[in-house]
């Protein structure tokens, strides 16, 4: 009897193989396909990018870096990302914490705002600080009252990256807390924890790789962002040109060797982020893997 049900398991496992297994041919075109599509659209841009940087010889490329109005677009793309980041990662963990384990009116008005910037152009969003803070905008003549510049100055830059790169922290924890439920909240709760401790106790070692991750996709974004900060930057030489900004003025005035050589820069930070991405859901996948097992031992 035993023996006929292991054979009919066994012939149901087969049968389920070759129903979810593709023919070879039609996994090598597909894969094929794949590769072929990154080769073209990844790969050969991003070694076309190292090769004109490098072009006149690694000298040429860290002189590149060497010049003040190079080094004022790196200073002031990594002040933007310091004070975005910071701040979207409080805004984001308080959104996806409301979101996830409250209920409340408005609720789905407060999702839909968060995803704002992704259906929003960049352009949009810096005109849209243009028109509140420009001279000719709502506050811009009590600004110049005050001797107050926003727009075609770091502040207008540094709100242009927090508006484009709020959602990214806050659209990886919302799910994650979501599907996690509040059980383990209310139980430190009724334990006698506080607010204070059940987040940082409970709470935060659950979401630990998720927020890690949106904060490196954060800041990324907060770091290659164009076209909000070309709105809001008056293009300044030395004063409000972020990285992208200046390779592009580098790359109109003909100076090849010094645009690949910052747009390197950024490339390099776009690998460092992927390479990160990586190990991060290679570590969730891992914490996934150990909390079902976990609970299915705890089953048992």
């Amino acid at each position: 009897m035993f023996d006929v049900l292991a054979f009919e398991a066994r012939a149901g496992q087969a049968s389920l193989a070759r129903a979810t297994t593709e023919p070879a041919i039609v996994r090598i075109v597909l894969i094929g396909t794949t590769l072929t599509f990154l080769g073209l659209f990844l790969f050969v841009p991003l070694i076309a990018v190292f090769a004109h940087a490098l072009a006149k010889g690694i000298g040429a490329y860290w002189e590149s870096f060497r010049e003040p109005d190079a080094l004022a677009a790196i200073r002031l793309t990594f002040l933007a990302a310091a004070v975005a980041v910071p701040l979207n990662l409080i805004f984001g963990v308080a959104a996806a914490w409301a979101v996830a384990k409250f209920d409340f009116f408005g609720k789905s008005v407060l999702i839909t705002l968060i995803d704002l910037p992704f259906a929003v152009s960049p352009v949009v969003s810096g005109l849209i600080y243009v028109l509140v803070f420009g001279l000719q905008g709502w506050l811009g003549s009590w600004l110049a009252a005050h001797d107050v510049k926003i727009i075609f100055a770091v502040p207008g830059i540094v709100l242009a990256t927090i508006f484009v790169t709020f959602p990214f922290v806050a659209r990886e924890l919302i799910p994650l807390m979501q599907t996690q439920g509040t059980e383990e909240e209310e139980a430190a709760c009724v334990l006698g924890a506080n607010g204070w401790q059940t987040f940082f106790q409970v709470t935060l070692p659950n979401i630990k790789w998720g927020l890690l991750y949106g904060v490196i996709l954060l800041n990324a974004r907060a770091m290659g962002e164009f076209g909000a900060v070309s709105v809001v930057s008056g293009h300044v030489r030395g004063l409000t040109n972020t990285i992208p900004l200046h390779v592009e003025i580098l790359y109109n005035e003909y100076r090849s060797v010094t645009a690949f050589a910052l747009a390197s820069l950024l490339a390099l930070l776009g690998l460092i982020t992927l390479a990160a991405k990586s190990f991060i859901e290679w570590k969730t996948e891992r914490q996934l893997a150990a909390s079902e097992s976990v609970s299915e031992k705890g089953a048992t």
